[in-house]
């Protein structure tokens, strides 16, 4: 019963993403890549969603609020603001400019170099960090969940491998030869069922806690559990509290503002009405996260307590404890579609980013709109093998590598942000400016996490790897700004309306956006 559920829910996804797509045109970059900048606020809000939420994310914040309790909610809630300030500020100058991808903005700000070094910080993050770690992490909540290894009697090891290729097979389809309309209309169904399905979690828990009251279980756990229900971290928090004044709003808004792989679902709004409502939506729904990746983990903390040697098992454990056996095909389904969605998201950005600024820039400066596709098409055959080759040896990498490589990607993400936002604030800063950005912070990033902290001065006395950020953007936004005034432009920046799509701004947006963020100050204030 669970198998067909699942199967059913699944094919059902593949079968309405096909009806609804068949009409796009996608032998054009517009097409294939944005979708035919045809998307509508509530599409576009729920493959962010989803292009965000997957299983590492699930296992790993409720894993962390086992630990620590509510304060990790930052990580959501937070989110919300930097999606406001992206529908404010940076949607209406991308789509003003009518870009593809952000590093085409840096083309036309600085020069063709800055844009393909971009490109390849993001590819490199995507290859080496996001795609195999999607794919390793999903295929192990799938084995898990239906106990693969008994099912098909083979070893964890050989499961690993199947699981890991049938969902990097399954996700190629959707990306390469669906473009990014099949992506975001599957995902929309997707985020529906795993809202639907992320909210049954806490609230079977709390009927469990509560002798079949909801009210009773959240009373039962607050009052048993004080220490978990404190916004604000110590020093030693995974989250201090400074630091949600520091690097962690530049994280945030690079992820939501500047990051290939979820801009990509703003860039191909219809217009920018569109645009703005499909990310204040999504930064609506993204305050009530944490009742899906941080209630759970508390939750789990009161049922299971010390009974964890490791803290990402609560997540599993209590959806096996507390969902009735008829939902989990369901269930199970929806997490794939989430394994699926962050796999063919990244992988669909992938191939825009390779073949509109490296293939058509370098490669084929003359390559028609069918070519470019077919040769990002091309290349993103090369990263789904190449990273469901690479997936299944992380089970045999060092414990901790997860968070490690959530602090290698301050590498590129820090820099690329600032290059963005002094390239749109300011109008004579130099092309040479942003180069020297990138290497600076890139090297003194590096040097700052891999060689100071664990080599010189020790972890233990170390800044917070979200304050480096910070201090580091400050820097870099310094030094861009001297060569600006000693070595300015021959002539002022002017960003050119392309007149792809109305520019309009939604009525509505500065009240709702306010609104938004009064109301995430206000959850911090009572949870303080």
């Amino acid at each position: 019963m669970q198998i067909l559920s699942f199967l059913g829910f699944t094919l059902l996804v593949a079968v309405i993403a096909y009806l609804k797509t068949r009409k796009t045109d996608e032998s054009s970059s517009d097409g294939y890549f944005l979708g035919g900048r045809s998307l509508t606020g509530v599409v576009i809000a729920g493959s962010l969603l989803l292009t965000n939420l997957s299983t590492e994310q699930i296992v790993g914040l409720n894993g962390s609020a086992f630990k620590e309790g509510i304060l990790v909610m930052a990580w959501e809630t937070l989110a919300a603001i930097a999606m406001v300030v992206t529908a404010v500020f940076l949607l209406p100058r991308y789509l003003r400019g009518g870009i593809t991808t952000v590093p085409q903005f840096l083309e036309k700000r600085y020069d063709k170099v800055t844009k393909t070094i971009t490109s390849g910080l993001f590819l490199s993050g995507y290859v080496v960090v996001l795609l195999p770690i999607v794919l390793y992490s999903g295929a192990l909540a799938i084995n898990t969940m239906f106990d693969v290894p008994n099912m098909l009697n083979v070893s964890e090891t050989e499961a690993l491998w199947i699981t890991v290729w049938g969902i990097g097979i399954i996700g190629s389809i959707y990306a390469i030869f669906g473009g990014l309309k099949a992506v975001a209309v599957s995902d929309l169904i997707n985020a529906i069922g795993l809202l639907v399905g992320g909210l049954l979690i806490p609230i079977f828990g709390l009927l469990a806690i509560g002798d079949d009251s909801i009210l009773k279980g959240i009373s039962v756990l607050m009052e048993s559990n004080p220490d978990k229900f404190k916004s604000m971290g110590g020093p030693n928090a995974s989250v201090p509290f400074g630091t949600i004044f520091t690097g962690m709003m530049l994280v945030q808004l690079f992820y939501w503002g500047t990051n290939q792989a979820i801009i990509q679902r703003a860039l191909g709004a219809k217009d920018l009405k569109e645009g703005q409502k499909g990310l204040l939506l999504a930064s609506f729904i993204k305050i009530l996260g944490p009742l899906i990746v941080v209630l759970p983990g508390i939750i789990a903390f009161h049922m299971f307590g010390g009974t964890l040697d490791n803290p990402d098992q609560a997540y599993p454990m209590l959806v096996t404890k507390v969902l009735p056996a008829t939902l989990v095909g369901f269930f199970a389904a929806v997490l794939f579609g989430a394994i699926l969605s962050s796999f063919n998201s990244a992988l669909n950005s992938s191939v825009t980013l390779f073949g509109v600024d490296i293939y058509k820039s370098h490669i084929k400066t003359d390559a028609t709109e069918k070519e470019t596709v077919f040769a990002g098409k091309s290349f993103g055959v090369i990263l789904a093998v190449l990273s469901m080759c690479i997936a299944p040896l992380i089970a045999n990498a060092p414990d901790g590598l997860f968070g490690y490589l959530q602090e290698v990607n301050g590498c590129y993400s820090i820099p690329i942000l600032t290059i963005i936002v002094v390239g749109y604030l300011t109008k004579y800063v130099p092309a040479i400016a942003a180069k020297i950005a990138i290497i600076s912070g890139v090297v003194l990033y590096s040097l700052s996490q891999f060689i100071l902290k664990p080599y010189v001065v020790g972890t233990d006395d170390y800044p917070h790897f979200l304050h480096v950020m910070a201090i580091l953007f400050v820097l870099n936004v310094l030094i861009m700004l001297l060569i600006g005034k000693y070595y300015p432009r021959k002539e002022a920046f002017k960003l050119e309306y392309t007149n792809q799509v109305d520019i309009t701004p939604w009525k509505h947006l500065k009240t709702v956006g306010i609104g938004i963020c009064v109301i995430v100050i206000g959850i911090y204030i009572y949870f303080a």
